[in-house]
């Protein structure tokens, strides 16, 4: 059905591919009246017990009448969808509300195929019905279900809902509130996270591999990545797909398509001209290839033409239930002793280790693993992701989350598509092991050609404070990368920031003691410097002591050695005390090569051989403690669920934002009414004031409300300028009278005298508290102090909701001017718990409306009594769909 020919109002934004609980990806749209031959031919396919416990009766063929009705809906009152995979409908659900447009029931009804039950297919389903159905009021969902029929029960038992039965005539009526709950929340997490780790173990873990593109010339990519597939000793199937086929390599036989290979293939490794690659993908597709590594290039990053194909590739893989890494992709790695995958341009296999390491880059990939080498630090996995056509570093995340092989991960990303996804992932990741980021920026104008990316309108600040959030550890570059990796894959995780430092030279003791105390790690025990020719029992002791004090966390350590061989015997002697410790400890060898070899030993309690990490230079292991303790902090603090305050009535907010949209389709400012019914929903006052246009006006209000009084300008202009637009405590009508008269004259030239009159508020410490719906990362909340640290100083603390009562404290205390709100500066502390309880107030109030474009309260005026909100304003407008919505989709090809 061409776009022209679709029914009115069909919904594109609910089409998404989705993986599978088997790690395969199926398609998700909604159902058109040209689907009657599809649902009849799926009908005919069911066998009798399927059809019994779907219709009730033994309804062998389904009339088409009734194919008619079920294919023709209006996507409101009548909602279907089904589900593909291979061209082939493999599931539909449909929900029918009850009575009236306004009825917040509906009867919910599925039918999956009998050899895809099981795969997850009817929670996927179920899942994008109520997100489709809650986005139109729609509260509860109803079905009845026969006893005998427990895989449809379980559909809706295990998808977190409070399911209530009754059982009535035979059949059992099911009844559940559609609304996500934080048990709903988790399952759909936990259901995503296992198929999209599926999904990824056909690209890490396969059992077989085929390489297509393997030509007669040695320096072809495809022979070279089949050479190192050999030569890494890959343990599963390993084919070769040629044009050419005389027996170019010994003993291999070169098939000419994928579709003559012998036996099945989990991952296809593609490395032909760009215009041959979507020959190849169907040609996988015909032998059922659950996976596909694209290193070719020529695709969005080569222009129009490029982009097209690349759109055309993920299409084609998807259709055919493929996840695809690349094009442009450097490889894939894997150096598990039952894998053992060189699937990569490198020459060699790395050596084996505990780290896993995500690039987007294929042109960095020989960069990446060579740094790896050097520090002698092992892989575990390797995967360059290319133009990050469909598989990203999101997915990649899913598959570490429950592997107990990797100890840290690292990501080099140049682009990020979904960060709150992003977001989300890192934060489960981050709790069990520490996830170190090298990421430049946030601007699609740093983009690599051919990475999807959206406009974001925040500042990079944003980006930085979402991963603080979620625990990652952020670096500027790789080099830094692998200085936090060798420590977190090598040491014990820092319990807290006191540090000894030990060594035999007064000024490396030094410099390592400054460079400590400004990364905000303190120095607890030392610098303690041993003479410049010290023996290994000296520095046995020393360090042992220092490891042994328990008021020490870290043990940093840096040596100078004229004789090359007492160095070895220093450093055997330092990996030996360590090994007894369960704290961190790094060196510095100064001048001294060939350490790394001897910094090892047993660990005597768990026989597991324990590295201590070398540094070129003192600055560069601190600020790798500095990083790994700051991430040992985030692990171990509680970081709570996210905030929920009480007396918030999301459904009026939502009635208030429709009425507005309805008369402004295209959104606009709300008034200030509107502004306060907004807030008034999320439990939050503004204070009111009232617009005067002459002296006498400004006196004959203040008269009605009360004195004491304030007149000021609200004016954005007067944000920026360096004038006081404030006149406040005015107690009689005099007072008020002159404040309007120089306000309005000082004021006029700059066209911001937009004077109002308003109760005075107790004198306090005013703030800034603002949301918005950001294309990219979805809501945003923002906090600073009024005045010059917002106008003049940017200094703005950024966090991404949903927010726990920790993000929440974590936001205010991560502006530079926080101190003030303490008490500093001579000052009364003000009432945390109040900010902390508005702050929650509008983070909720961003999440649940994606339509609330912008908030912004300011002044909020902050005391130790309270807090007042003195203005606000909001606008509204349509959003786009948010990255990471409430239902499991990939991103759009």
């Amino acid at each position: 059905m061409t776009e022209d020919t679709l029914p009115e109002g069909y919904p594109h934004e609910w089409e998404a591919d989705v993986v599978l609980r088997d790690g395969s990806v199926a398609q998700v749209r909604p159902i058109r009246p040209d689907d009657v031959t599809l649902l009849q031919d799926f009908h005919e396919q069911q066998s009798e017990e399927s059809i019994y416990l779907r219709f009730f009766a033994p309804l062998r063929h389904l009339p088409d009448r009734e194919a008619q009705r079920f294919a023709n809906v209006d996507y409101h009152q009548r909602v279907a969808l089904i589900v593909e995979s291979n061209g082939r409908m493999i599931g539909v659900g449909r929900y029918d509300r009850l009575t009236g447009p306004d009825d917040p029931r509906a009867e919910v009804a599925f039918n999956i195929a009998d050899d895809f039950q099981g795969r997850g297919v009817g929670s996927v389903l179920l899942e994008h019905l109520a997100a489709i159905g809650a986005e139109a009021g729609v509260r509860e969902f109803i079905a009845d279900v026969l006893p005998q029929n427990h895989k449809m029960m379980s559909v809706f038992t295990e998808a977190g809902y409070a399911v209530n039965r009754r059982f009535d005539d035979g059949v059992i009526a099911l009844s559940f509130g559609i609304e996500p709950t934080e048990q709903s929340e988790a399952v759909r997490a936990a259901r995503e996270q296992r198929a999209e780790a599926r999904s990824m173990r056909f690209l890490l873990a396969p059992s077989s591999i085929a390489v297509v593109g393997v030509g007669s010339r040695p320096t072809g990519i495809g022979r070279g990545v089949f050479e190192h597939l050999q030569a890494g000793g890959f343990t599963g199937d390993l084919y070769a797909v040629g044009r050419n086929q005389h027996n170019e390599i010994p003993d291999v036989a070169i098939y000419s398509t994928v579709r003559e290979l012998p036996g099945p293939v989990e991952l296809a490794v593609i490395a032909v001209p760009a215009d041959e690659v979507l020959r190849v993908v169907e040609d996988c597709a015909a032998h059922a290839v659950k996976a596909l590594v694209v290193m070719s290039a020529g695709f969005a990053e080569a222009g129009p033409e490029g982009e097209a194909r690349q759109a055309e590739l993920v299409r084609l893989a998807r259709r055919h239930g493929m996840r695809v890494a690349g094009p442009n992709s450097f490889g894939v790695v894997n150096t598990r002793d039952d894998v053992r995958m060189n699937a990569s341009l490198a020459p060699e296999l790395p050596r084996s280790g505990r780290f896993g390491l995500f690039s987007q880059s294929g042109a960095l990939g020989i960069a990446v693993l060579d740094f790896a080498d050097r520090r002698g630090l092992g892989l575990a996995d390797f995967i360059s992701t290319g133009n990050r056509a469909d598989v990203s570093g999101n997915d990649v995340m899913q598959g570490w989350i429950d592997d107990d092989s990797t100890a840290a991960v690292g990501l080099y990303l140049e682009s990020m598509g979904n960060p709150r996804k992003f977001s989300r992932i890192a934060r489960h990741l981050s709790a069990q092991k520490p996830v170190i980021v090298v990421k430049s920026g946030v601007s699609s104008f740093g983009v690599p050609p051919g990475h999807r990316v959206r406009q974001t309108n925040t500042s990079p600040e944003a980006f930085r404070s979402m991963l603080r959030q979620a625990g990652v550890i952020r670096v500027e570059n790789l080099h830094q990368l692998f200085d936090v990796a060798q420590l977190v894959v090598n040491q014990p995780i820092p319990r807290g920031p006191r540090v000894a430092i030990v060594g035999n030279s007064a000024a490396l003791g030094a410099l390592a003691a400054d460079n400590a105390v400004s990364w905000g790690l303190q120095i607890t025990h030392g610098p303690v410097n041993l003479p410049a020719d010290c023996t290994p029992e000296q520095l046995a002791d020393a360090v042992g002591a220092a490891l042994a004090d328990d008021s020490v966390d870290s043990v940093v350590t840096a040596f100078m050695q004229p004789m090359i061989m007492q160095g070895i015997l220093l450093a055997r002697s330092l990996a030996e005390v360590a090994a007894q410790h369960e704290k961190p400890c790094l060196t510095t060898f100064l001048g001294i090569s060939g350490v790394n070899e001897v910094l090892s030993s047993i660990d005597p309690r768990t026989g597991v051989d324990r590295f201590v990490p070398s540094y070129a230079v003192p600055e560069d292991s601190v600020r790798a403690l500095a990083a790994a303790t700051r991430y040992g902090e985030w692990r171990a603090s509680d970081r709570g669920e996210p905030v929920l305050p009480t007396g918030i009535d999301q459904a009026a907010a939502e009635q208030l934002v429709e009425e507005v949209l309805a008369s402004a389709p295209d959104g606009r400012a709300l008034t200030a009414d509107e502004v306060q019914r907004l807030l008034a929903a999320y439990g939050i006052e503004v204070w009111p004031h009232t617009p005067v246009h002459s002296a006498a006006d400004a006196a004959e209000v203040a008269e009605r409300i009360g004195y004491p009084v304030v007149v000021k300008s609200i004016s954005p202009l007067v944000r920026t300028q360096p004038v006081t637009a404030v006149r406040p405590d005015l107690r009689n009508a005099g007072a008020v009278r002159e404040a309007y008269t120089a306000l309005d004259e000082r004021l006029a030239p700059l066209h911001a005298n937009q004077l109002v009159v308003q109760r005075m508020a107790t004198p306090g410490t005013p703030c800034v508290v603002v949301s918005g719906e950001d294309p990219l990362f979805g809501p945003v909340v923002r906090f600073s102090l009024a005045g010059a640290p917002t106008e003049v100083m940017g200094d703005l603390g950024y966090r991404i909701p949903p927010l726990t009562e920790t993000d929440v404290r974590d936001l205010i205390d991560s502006v530079r001017a926080a101190p003030l709100l303490h008490g500093r500066a001579g000052g009364l502390p003000i009432d945390l718990a109040a900010l902390e309880n508005l702050i929650a107030r509008v983070s909720v109030l961003a999440e649940d409306l994606p339509d609330v474009a912008s908030l912004e309260l300011n002044p909020v005026n902050t005391h130790p009594g309270g807090l007042e909100v003195l203005g606000a304003s909001a606008t509204v407008a349509p959003p786009q769909l948010r990255t990471d919505s409430g239902r499991r989709s990939l991103p759009s090809a």
